[in-house]
């Protein structure tokens, strides 16, 4: 267990689990693979039959994206998101990242078909990003990890601002309304019986679990992406300054299920596609719609996240982390696309 705590661990399973799937995505093992991720599970009444890789993406993501949330948390309350000078440049380094890469979507595609699908380039796979980094990033410094999450949170964020406002008739708001109600209730008794959940490691399974899962269906039955509910409740937790709290035991406790199962999980439910060969290259340097999104995430969305980190420090009383230099931004800018 306590070797799944390491970040560098979870890295290569992810790593792995993503190589093999794109070796079986590409052999004749294909057929097996499309099976395994497209076999549909759950109860159909309440819109919860999925595929295996809908579950990866939607359902175990959720609790990566739990752990998320409580590290943020921590570091608003009690770590270096404390100040708003800090906090704030990783904000509009996303707002650049979800912008740029839009703009050169538009820019490729003005005039066509595939212009409404702009939003596309415009999203962070956090746990492809952390779990890389974590990997390659050993050396640099943790603030950098902090930046990066800060930023896909944001990321995400954004992403969900967009579908309410631009794809209005793919949310929901009776169910999205309705989650509010187990949030809430989660968030009381977190705080108010936290002792009590932190020295009774059942006590989690038994009352706030079954309360976070009610909130996850109910966000994702909003048609809002489920995942955003783990890092909702991950900051409901109560983080102690000063001192070891909930937070910090749930991170304990939570982190190996993470990083040995849910993360490996949607790595190989989600990383399996067909290369293509010459062609399928060659049609993504001729199709506009592909053009737009490869453009905007190689092109764009390191532009738009450095173009935003300079300005935002530049022209404002904001600062990056005193341990974090401008080279040292270029890594998870890459990483992160």
């Amino acid at each position: 267990m306590e070797l799944l705590r390491r970040e560098t661990v979870g890295g290569f399973l992810l790593v792995a689990a993503a190589v093999i799937a794109i070796v079986m995505a590409n052999t004749p093992l294909a057929d097996v693979y499309e099976k395994l991720r497209d076999a549909r599970i759950g109860y159909a009444p309440w819109h919860l039959e999925l595929a295996l890789g809908q579950w990866a993406s939607d359902g175990l993501l959720a609790i990566f994206f739990f752990l998320v949330g409580l590290e943020l948390k921590r570091e608003i309350v009690a770590g270096q998101l404390r100040s708003m000078r800090t906090a704030i440049v990783p904000v509009f380094a996303a707002i650049g990242g979800v912008v740029a890469p839009a703009v050169i979507y538009l820019a490729v595609n003005w005039g066509r078909d595939g212009v409404q699908g702009w939003a596309i380039p415009t999203a962070t796979d956090i746990a492809f990003a952390v779990a890389v980094l974590a990997v390659v990033g050993r050396g640099l410094p943790a603030a950098l990890r902090l930046f990066l999450l800060t930023l896909a949170v944001v990321d995400d964020l954004i992403a969900i601002a967009i579908i309410a406002v631009v794809y209005t008739e793919q949310v929901k708001p009776v169910p999205l309304l309705a989650a509010i109600v187990p949030i809430a209730m989660f968030a009381v008794l977190a705080h108010r019986w936290a002792h009590w959940f932190s020295e009774r490691r059942g006590a989690a399974w038994a009352v706030l679990l079954p309360l976070g899962i009610l909130a996850w269906a109910l966000v994702h039955a909003s048609g809002i992406h489920a995942t955003i509910a783990g890092v909702v409740l991950g900051f409901m937790i109560p983080v102690r300054k000063g001192g070891a709290g909930l937070a910090e035991e749930f991170e304990h406790r939570f982190r190996p299920i993470s990083t040995g199962f849910a993360v490996p999980a949607f790595a190989f439910l989600s990383a399996g596609v067909t290369v293509g060969g010459l062609t399928g290259l060659a049609n993504t340097f001729t199709d506009p719609i592909a053009l737009g999104v490869l453009l905007g995430l190689v092109v764009g969305k390191p532009i738009g996240i450095l173009t935003a980190t300079w300005l935002t420090v530049r022209y404002t009383s904001s600062q990056l982390d005193p341990s974090v230099r401008w080279g040292d931004l270029t890594e998870p800018v890459k990483i992160s696309v």
